[in-house]
């Protein structure tokens, strides 16, 4: 799974590598990403490829109320296209959420203890992600809602946990955000094959106990 994360570009570096707009307001970088805090995610719109802020925890287009019985920060891929909650994302609404790195937590002396999953060359990640637009009623806007997309674990992070999110290689962006490809399980599995040697390159290591936020929560945890 995948329930914080970190994004440490500006907009305009985020636009300029997935080659996008970025006319909306989207929030700053930050270390320590919640689900339900506001995003940057990366998507086809009406008017191109654009850098736009989203709910972390999708909120399916069906739904009354955003208090779901479900968590929704994470979709499970194995299934995706075929449950309500995700099948109209796998078709047609798909998104890519940038990040450096995400967390996880081991079991050690002092209780779970916190590891930084990374590439190790130092480059980003692009994480599938699948959107909706939601609004409760007529008069209130629509707000755009994503989730990420999770695999089983590649064996070189299994130590640290059993799923990971699906991270897409470049080659793999501009078919994932076209909006006139029609996804379906197939397309997910292939996309899932795809981020296997991502993953696999990366790394990990302990750090301290995520609190507040800034680029000290990456710091390797003192032996």
């Amino acid at each position: 799974m995948c329930g914080r994360y970190v994004r440490a570009q500006e907009k305009v570096e985020l636009a300029s590598l997935f080659n996008a707009g970025a006319d909306a307001v989207v929030p700053g970088p930050s270390w320590n990403i919640k689900p339900t805090q506001t995003i940057a995610v990366v998507r086809e719109g009406s008017e191109g490829r654009q850098v736009e802020p989203a709910r972390w925890s999708l909120i399916p287009a069906w739904a009354k109320s955003p208090k779901l019985k479900f968590s929704t920060f994470n979709a499970r891929s194995e299934d995706a296209a075929s449950k309500a909650t995700w099948r109209a994302g796998v078709k047609s609404k798909r998104c890519l959420i940038p990040a450096e790195g995400y967390y996880e937590w081991i079991a050690g002396e002092s209780g779970k203890e916190p590891q930084y999953i990374h590439p190790a060359a130092g480059e980003g990640l692009a994480f599938a992600g699948l959107y909706s637009w939601w609004r409760g009623s007529e008069e209130e806007p629509w707000l755009l809602t994503a989730t990420i997309l999770t695999m089983a674990s590649v064996p070189e992070l299994a130590k640290v946990h059993d799923r990971n999110p699906v991270a897409l290689p470049e080659t793999w962006w501009d078919d994932w955000l076209a909006r006139d490809l029609e996804g379906d399980q197939a397309f997910v599995d292939a996309a899932i094959a795809a981020a296997r040697p991502v993953l696999a390159d990366c790394a990990w290591y302990a750090v301290a106990p995520l609190r507040e936020d800034g680029p000290e929560l990456t710091i390797p945890a003192e032996v």
